[in-house]
């Protein structure tokens, strides 16, 4: 008895600590499941072409060249390598670093749409700004979802951190709350009841109780792909390779340096995509080129193989890529969905499963009702809080010695 009060009161303490993030998280991930499709509806600016280019198009490479000759302080950082019919080409941007000042240039905007026939710039936006503009509502919604837009300090993103951490806590509750929830293997029926005819603070703790408990591991499954987002190097690779070998990543070639000093790519995209595709040509890859990214934190370049439009690969671990050394150009390895050790493949499948795309259209509206009940449950906990504090406060007790609290045998307080 003394054990089961200890993970009730942990419980609570967890809860609480929880409740305020996993609400917002939970409602904003029910919302970005859809980000493109709502994205696209509220900015065609920013995702279709203003004129049909009937086939005559500018190459995506030509492009990029020409929105960084117009703009010196622009570095294109993720470039869609074909055009879909009637989009705009939607780009990326990072800051180039000032040799003057040796920090990057100060840019008013990170991800712009080009006019695929004339090149012209048809829109803009600080992707991920604060601010409920209809431009900026979903990147602001994506970005709170993992950070609550709390700003760096320290060097760290403490947003990211911070959500991290919150994700392990998550982690640790979900053990918890299954243990709390069947009390004694007599009354294990209860915890997988709904009694929706009583209605009141009862259905409240069985929706509570019982919901988490039929979709438990689900929740398991948000929470430690929550860690893999947001803690992916500092947390999750680790304890993963104490389970299995992984492949060592490209990107940890060299610690990465600070956000405002970039480090200049010493070869060419051309060149990049040039390696890519004889790499790939080697490996027997039909699938084409389909993007590439260039990440000025590590100096790493990145391709992507797959068809137009494949670019979110809903159904599976993923689309393959190759990695690059931005300053000499020389291959980093490859990660190809679905190969490699146990723990390679755990790790490949953290985004799909996090976000629902690992089962297409199907998993992403299971994540989206998943979002609604995870906030669902932060709410019931609350309630259940705070009914209980007014029976403390009342009464001056706390259900007792015997750790039947969760039961609201408290003071004469209703049972459930």
């Amino acid at each position: 008895m003394i054990l089961r009060s200890f993970f009730v009161m942990l419980h609570r303490w967890f809860g609480l600590f929880l409740a305020i993030f996993l609400f917002v998280a939970g409602l904003t991930g029910a919302i970005i499941s859809w980000d493109h499709e709502l994205d696209e509806w509220l900015n065609p600016q920013m995702f279709h072409a203003e004129h049909d280019a009937l086939g005559q198009v500018i190459p995506p490479l030509e492009l990029a060249n020409q929105l960084e000759a117009a703009d010196e302080r622009a570095q294109v950082s993720y470039l869609p390598l074909s055009h879909e019919q009637g989009h705009a080409l939607g780009l990326f941007i990072s800051p180039k670093l000032n040799p003057a000042t040796g920090k990057a240039y100060e840019l008013e905007y990170n991800q712009a749409a080009l006019n695929p026939a004339s090149g012209a710039m048809q829109a803009t936006r600080m992707w991920g700004e604060v601010s409920l503009n209809r431009e900026n509502l979903l990147p602001f919604l994506y970005k709170l979802h993992y950070s609550l837009h709390i700003p760096d300090g320290f060097g760290l993103e403490l947003g990211v951190l911070l959500f991290g951490i919150v994700g392990i806590i998550w982690v640790m509750d979900c053990f918890i709350a299954l243990w709390i929830s069947f009390p004694n293997p007599a009354t294990w029926r209860k915890s997988l009841a709904f009694r929706f005819k009583q209605g009141g603070y009862k259905l409240n703790f069985d929706l509570h109780r019982s919901g988490g408990v039929w979709i438990w591991l689900l929740l398991l499954m948000l929470a430690v792909t929550s860690v893999s987002m947001n803690l992916n190097f500092q947390v999750m690779r680790p304890v993963v390779s104490l389970f299995s070998e992984l492949t060592p990543s490209p990107f940890l070639v060299r610690a990465p340096n600070p956000v405002d000093e970039p480090i200049p790519p010493g070869i060419r995209r051309e060149e990049v995509l040039e390696l890519a595709l004889a790499e790939a040509a080697r490996r027997e890859w039909t699938a084409p080129a389909g993007a590439m990214f260039y990440s000025p934190e590590v100096g790493v370049y990145g391709v992507g193989f797959f068809e137009p439009g494949q670019d979110h690969a809903d159904g599976g671990l993923g689309n393959p890529w190759l990695y690059f050394d931005g300053p000499d150009g020389r291959f980093l390895g490859a990660e190809i969905p679905g190969t490699g050790t146990a723990g390679d493949i755990f790790m490949q499948a953290q985004f799909p499963l996090h976000s629902g795309r690992i089962l297409g259209l199907p998993g992403r509206i299971l994540i989206s009702l998943m979002g609604l009940v995870v906030a669902m449950l932060s709410v019931t906990g609350l309630y259940i809080w705070w009914k209980r504090s007014l029976v403390r406060n009342r009464y001056g007790a706390y259900g007792g010695s015997n750790g039947n609290a969760e039961n609201g045998e408290n003071a004469g307080f209703m049972r459930v």
